[in-house]
């Protein structure tokens, strides 16, 4: 079987990167460690999932995020979407949002 690899563009890195803090800051979780927990888990799910997960075609007029997307329902309040490009067995992250964004209502 072929090597997968899974990338991501610096944006999404520095945006999964500062996320956890984002969380904890909100008051989303009450310790740090479980805001990076929970940050681990969506890269967990990419990594693990993004070459096996069904994924849609992303609409034309938000083609620019990415050509394709999976979804990743992380508790009963958030599912992210994660957006990315695809070329044999090589994956790169392109975008990352939730559904409290406004995008997701035109996908």
């Amino acid at each position: 079987m072929d090597k997968i690899t899974v990338q991501y563009l610096p944006e999404v890195e520095d945006y999964l990167n500062e996320l956890a803090y984002v969380l904890f800051q909100k008051k989303y979780f009450g310790f740090l460690e479980n805001s990076f927990n929970y940050v681990d888990n969506i890269v967990d799910f990419i990594e693990y999932n993004l070459p096996i997960f069904p994924s849609k075609e992303t609409p034309n007029h938000l083609i620019e995020l990415g050509s394709r997307y999976i979804f990743y329902k992380a508790n009963s309040n958030t599912t992210w979407f994660i957006f990315f490009e695809n070329q044999n067995n090589r994956f790169l992250v392109t975008f990352i949002t939730n559904n409290n964004s406004e995008i997701v209502q035109f996908l």
